[in-house]
């Protein structure tokens, strides 16, 4: 009978394939899409009714007996996992405890030494964590560049997480080079291009088309997000954590470094505009801990200083350096005034008079002001550049690069020059790294009062006393806060400042001693971390490998499971190790001299009656013949169809059935079977290594992922 597929049947299998369009009229873009949309939605409809139950329930009872299969005693208490608890605790030290640790040894009393009662004012240097984005790397491949950034950015963050956790600073300044490629970035408006006298150099130019078509002020925006989830996000949780309430907290992050604008008559003005906007202005002074400290925008200055302000108007680039400079002193003196006021309880800000003049009377000149005779407090000099100094000037003990040149016997004082201990004078496209020599006397000289200075720049540590042309002034170098500028082990500047006052600004200090302690933080080696987990990794693989080794040698338990038989035609998988064949079989026929069946995966199935394999029973069952011309012909056993020696089927593994066809009878076989055994041992080997390897390495990776993801 032909059966009909017609429309008008009725039967609720048939399906309308022109739904919703039941002419087939379909015009549009947008009905044609309906009507895929449609299709797909039945297909899938259709698929899950006939196949996808089905595959989803076989897929989860799979899955449960796998995991039945792996969760017992000597499975969960292996070698495998064994290795794979002592990878969980080296990656918890190297990505986690170590920072603590690190960071622990920094506390501020084991360093400081204060007379008892001190309160001293606490503050956190941090310099240059540039973070990585395009511009660091611009060759790598997209997965290994993704890869560099989050591990860079998770060095930081739990570094400056354990910093604000365990110290709890008071006040945090940025050194500069907030961003890598921040000056790289187009902005949304002002003028973008090079300057004639600064093009890029040749092994960026071919960067620049996708740099500025590419990144933008969106872009830009999207890494002070990211630099705010790194920094600023721990700083505000630390703040309202029980008991900092009443903490006076500041954090500043203005300093502008190279990599953030650019450097001198190469600087594009819209950058450093948009970098203020977000940030701040790059010169300020703030009055922390009874000390002025005050931040100079080195990197615009430096612009007065170039060769090419003779040449082209700059003053756009040094100007607003310049008129701040030439206002410092006031700038200070209004600064701790405000201070003074706040710390007596009164208004910081000075305020005009409520009273009601005639006009003609009014006295326009009798405006209030900060006093002029304000205390003049400590002061500390903040730069993103380090000040001049002459060529090979060392740096001290704690630089990591080079360590100080021993000096000749006799002589105590240290190798001058030391070009390897020191920071190099020299400059470069978009860099210098120290400023010129004029440039530092007059900044000093119109700063006034430094007690001490700060920079970046380097990424190294360095600690230099200056000449008396720069006012005999101490200044320390911080290193780089990132794992990624060229220090092994990067670190963060500890600054104690303890300067007790009266109402009026005078110190309360009558030894006069120093009012400014500092101590290095170190942080983590984290090369010296990756060659601890690469030493690890061989040692894993080699104890995997000896493990698998001995396995088929010393009979052990594999830790490779063996695969699931098909119970529907497998004699493995239904049959019993060990069962006495005692029932009659009538509709069988087998020969006399045994049974013997292989089986096709795992083991064999084999009959024995006896050393001949044949005996003659005492009786016969009816319809045969006579004992061992019968159906089975087993004897033996009492009465008929009963044999007393009743068979055994026997379920051997292949590789007992190999040992035995090598030795037998306490005579080992030829060179051929000993070749099959041998082959035997080697799949054993090898399939117990690559399970035991892969069931390691995917746990391992996927909890050093975890705590990636985690930060």
């Amino acid at each position: 009978m032909a059966r009909s597929y017609g429309s008008s049947g009725g039967s609720s299998s048939n399906y309308n394939y022109n739904w919703p369009y039941p002419e087939g009229n379909i015009d549009s873009p947008v009905d044609k899409f309906i009507a895929f949309v449609s299709r797909s939605i039945r297909s899938l409809i259709r698929f899950w009714r006939e196949r996808g139950r089905r595959m989803t329930v076989a897929f989860l009872l799979s899955t449960a007996r796998q995991i039945r299969r792996n969760l017992t005693y000597n499975r969960l208490f292996s070698i495998p996992h064994l290795l794979v608890g002592i990878w969980i605790i080296v990656l918890l030290w190297g990505e986690r405890w170590a920072f603590h640790s690190q960071v622990e040894s920094c506390h501020w009393s084991n360093w400081e030494h204060w007379s008892p009662g001190a309160e001293p004012h606490r503050v956190a240097l941090v310099a240059d964590p540039q973070l990585i984005d395009p511009h660091s790397y611009p060759g790598r491949p997209w997965p290994i560049q993704s890869l560099t950034i989050l591990l860079t950015d998770n060095y930081l963050r739990r570094s400056y997480r354990q910093l604000q956790q365990q110290l709890d600073p008071d006040s945090v300044f940025f050194l500069g080079d907030l961003f890598d490629g921040g000056r790289e970035w187009k902005t949304a408006h002002g003028e973008f291009k090079d300057p004639e006298w600064g093009p890029h150099p040749k092994s960026e130019q071919k960067y620049l088309k996708k740099w500025n078509k590419k990144y933008g002020e969106f872009y830009w925006l999207k890494e002070y997000a990211r630099f705010g989830d790194i920094f600023f996000n721990p700083w505000v949780k630390a703040g309202s954590a029980p008991g900092a309430e009443h903490k006076r907290r500041k954090m500043i992050a203005s300093l502008p470094g190279n990599h953030d604008l650019g450097f001198g008559s190469e600087i594009k003005v819209p950058v450093r505009n948009r970098f203020e906007t977000y940030f701040g202005e790059g010169n300020r002074v703030d009055v922390v801990g009874n000390h002025t400290f005050v931040s100079v925008d080195t990197v615009s200055m430096s612009a007065a200083s170039s060769g090419e302000a003779d040449r082209h108007d700059l003053r756009p680039i040094y100007k607003p350096t310049e008129h701040f400079l030439n206002q410092a002193k006031w700038l200070k003196q209004k600064a701790v005034e405000k201070e003074l006021r706040f710390q007596r309880g009164e208004v910081p800000e000075v305020q005009f008079q409520h009273k009601i003049e005639d006009l003609e009377k009014a006295d326009f000149k009798d405006k209030p002001k900060f006093a002029d005779n304000a205390p003049e407090l400590p002061t500390v000099l903040l730069t993103h550049v380090p000040l001049y100094r002459p060529p090979g000037t060392p740096c001290g003990p704690l630089r990591e690069k080079y360590p100080p040149t021993k000096p000749p016997k006799g002589q105590t004082g240290p190798v001058i020059p030391d070009h390897r201990n020191a920071i190099s004078v020299s400059r470069g496209y978009q860099y210098q790294n120290v400023l010129d020599e004029q440039a530092s006397a007059d900044l000093v000289k119109k700063v006034g009062n430094v007690v001490h200075a700060f920079s970046g720049d380097d990424h190294d540590y360095c600690e230099v006393k200056h000449s008396e042309a720069q006012g005999s002034v101490p200044e320390i170098t911080v290193k780089s806060i990132s794992m990624a500028m060229g220090v092994n082990r990067p670190g963060f500047l500890l600054v104690s400042l303890w300067n007790p006052l009266d109402a009026e600004g005078k110190p309360l200090n009558p030894t006069n001693q120093p009012t400014l302690q500092t101590h290095l933080c170190i942080l983590p080696s984290q090369l010296s971390t990756y060659i601890r987990y690469i030493t690890l990794a061989i040692l894993s693989i080699l104890v995997l490998a000896g493990r698998a080794f001995l396995v088929p040698l010393l009979k052990l338990k594999p830790f490779a499971l063996e695969p699931e038989q098909n119970t529907g035609g497998s004699f493995g998988s239904i049959l019993p190790v060990f069962k006495a064949k005692v029932d009659d079989y009538d509709e069988y026929s087998l020969p006399s001299a045994g049974f013997s069946a292989s089986h096709s995966r795992g083991g064999s199935v084999s009959s024995k009656s006896g050393h001949n394999h044949q005996h003659h029973g005492n009786g016969s069952r009816k319809g045969h013949k006579g004992s061992g011309s019968g159906k089975w012909a087993w004897a033996g056993g009492p009465g008929p169809g009963r044999s007393r020696g009743s068979p055994r089927i026997e379920i051997r593994s292949e590789r007992e059935e190999e040992m035995e066809t090598l030795y037998n009878g306490g005579k080992w076989k030829p060179a051929a079977a000993a070749s099959k055994v041998n082959k035997g041992v080697v799949g054993v080997f090898t399939t117990e290594l690559w399970t035991t390897v892969w069931r390691t390495l995917w746990m391992v990776i996927g909890f050093f992922a975890w705590l990636q993801w985690k930060g």
